[in-house]
C-alpha cells in the first residue's frame, strides 16, 4: 500500500517558492518515491518537468560534460520545474545551482541526496539563503498507521523503512535491513574513508548500537575501538553528515556540577540498529527493551523538531539525570521514557531538574501506559504512553 508522507505536504507548497529546496536523508527512506509523486502532480497541473536520476548512467552523462555549457543548456530549458534526485553525483552541484539561482534563472529546481559531508559543506558556504533544507527520515509510527497491518512491536523490531511495507515474512525484513547496510558502509562509506579504516568504522557503530543512549566521550569510544580521538571524532561527525547516528548534547547553563563535553548517540532507526546487532527478539523477550523504547522515543522526538527547538539530556557529576531536555524558544521540558511503571511515580532525576531549572512549565514521563497526571515541585508531571511522543502538540503551551 502507499503511504501519505507527512512531510509531502509542505514540499508540494515548496513548488511555487523560487528558492532552491532540498531534499535529504538515508538510503532507501524514500526519497526518490516523493519525489514522482510530486512530478505526478505537477504534470497534471500542467507544469512543464523535467526528472533526472543521476544514479541513471543516462542521466548522469547529461549532466556530466562542460559546466559552462551545461549552466547555458539549463538556461535555455523549456522547463519550469527541474527534480535532481542523487544530485551528489553532479559535480560542483551547489555551484551550478548558486549561478542558476543568481541569474534570475525562472526554473525551479528540486534535488535530492543522500548526505554527505561535502555537499552539506557546500551548501552552507555556497548556497547561503538560496535554498530550503528537509530532512527525510524511515516512516514513523503515525505514518504506519495508515496501514491495518500496522504493529507497534513490529515496527520497533524492524524499523520503518519504506520497502519492509512489501516484505511479509520476517526473514525477508532482515535480508532488505542487512542490504541497506551494506550499502551505506560499501557505497556512501568506502567512498570517505580510507579502505583500512572500514573494519573500525564498523566496531565504532556496533559499539554505538550496543550502547544506544548511554552517555559516552570520545576518549572511551577510542580506547573501545582502538582509533584516535580525532578519528573517531570524524568517524561519528560523518555517521552524523550521513543522517545514521544522529548525537545528543548535553543541557546545561553552566552550572559547576553539570556535564557539558559528553553525548548520547542514537542510530536513526531501530530496525537498522537491531540489524548491526543482529539482534531481531520479540520485545518483551530483550534485555536491552528500555533501550529500544528510549530509542523510539528519541527518534519520535527528533523527526518533529521545528526551528525554534532542541533535543538535550541532563546529567550531573553526582548522577542526576533525566532522559530528554526538549527545549522551544530555550524554555526546557524534561522527559523520562521507562518502560513500565505500575504508578505515576516522578523520577529522582526529574525532581531535581524541576528544582533547578524553575522555568521548565512541566515535565513528561513515557511508559507503556498512561498514568494520568501528578504534580511535582509545583509543576505539572504528565504520565503518557510511549506511542504519544509522536505527537508533541503539547508543547503549544511553551512560549
Amino acid at each position: 500500500m502507499e503511504i501519505n508522507r507527512i512531510i509531502y505536504k509542505g514540499l508540494a507548497e515548496e513548488i511555487s517558492k523560487p528558492f532552491i529546496s532540498i531534499l535529504i536523508g538515508p538510503r532507501q527512506v524514500g526519497k526518490t518515491f516523493l519525489l514522482r509523486q510530486l512530478e505526478a502532480q505537477c504534470r497534471q497541473k500542467g507544469i512543464k518537468v523535467r526528472f533526472h536520476n543521476l544514479e541513471d548512467p543516462d542521466d548522469l552523462r547529461i549532466f556530466s560534460g562542460d559546466e559552462e555549457q551545461l549552466i547555458r543548456q539549463l538556461k535555455n530549458t523549456d522547463t519550469d520545474l527541474l527534480f535532481l534526485d542523487e544530485f551528489h553525483y553532479l559535480k560542483n552541484a551547489t555551484r551550478i545551482f548558486k549561478v542558476l539561482y543568481d541569474s534570475g534563472m525562472k526554473v525551479k529546481i528540486i534535488a535530492s541526496g543522500s548526505s554527505s559531508m561535502e555537499i552539506h559543506k557546500h551548501l552552507k558556504e555556497s548556497l547561503a539563503g538560496r535554498f530550503r533544507l528537509t530532512v527525510m527520515y524511515p516512516l514513523s509510527g503515525k505514518e504506519l498507521r495508515q496501514s491495518p497491518d500496522y504493529s507497534f512491536e513490529e515496527f520497533v523490531r524492524f524499523g520503518g523503512l519504506p520497502g519492509l511495507i512489501h516484505e511479509r515474512g520476517a526473514a525477508d525484513k532482515m535480508a532488505l535491513l542487512k542490504n541497506v547496510l551494506q550499502t551505506y558502509l560499501l557505497k556512501d562509506i568506502k567512498a570517505l574513508i580510507k579502505e583500512e579504516n572500514i573494519r573500525a568504522f564498523n566496531s565504532l557503530l556496533y559499539s554505538l548500537a550496543q550502547n544506544q543512549g548511554q552517555v559516552v566521550a570520545v576518549a572511551s569510544l577510542a580506547r573501545d575501538v582502538g582509533l584516535s580521538e580525532p578519528a573517531i571524532k570524524h568517524h561519528l561527525e560523518l555517521m552524523a553528515q550521513t543522517y545514521v547516528c544522529f548525537p545528543i548534547d548535553s543541557y546545561s547553563r553552566n552550572l559547576a556540577n553539570e556535564l557539558k563535553k559528553v553525548k548520547k548517540y542514537y542510530l536513526y532507526d531501530t530496525g537498522i540498529r537491531n540489524c548491526i546487532l543482529n539482534d531481531y527478539s520479540n520485545l518483551n523477550d530483550r534485555a536491552d527493551k528500555g533501550a529500544i523504547i528510549e530509542s523510539f522515543v528519541a527518534l519520535a522526538l527528533m523527526k518533529q523538531l521545528k526551528v525554534n527547538m532542541e533535543l538535550k539530556f541532563w546529567r550531573t557529576r553526582q548522577g542526576a539525570e533525566v532522559d530528554f531536555i526538549l527545549l522551544k524558544n530555550r524554555i526546557p521540558v524534561p522527559v523520562e521514557v521507562k518502560y513500565r511503571l505500575s504508578e505515576p511515580i516522578v523520577p529522582d532525576g526529574m525532581k531535581k531538574f524541576l528544582q533547578t531549572y524553575i522555568d521548565a512549565p512541566f515535565a513528561l514521563v513515557f511508559s507503556k501506559d498512561d498514568l494520568g497526571e501528578v504534580t511535582c515541585c509545583g509543576k505539572p508531571v504528565r504520565f503518557l504512553k510511549w506511542q504519544e511522543a509522536e505527537e508533541i502538540d503539547y508543547l503549544r503551551s511553551v512560549e
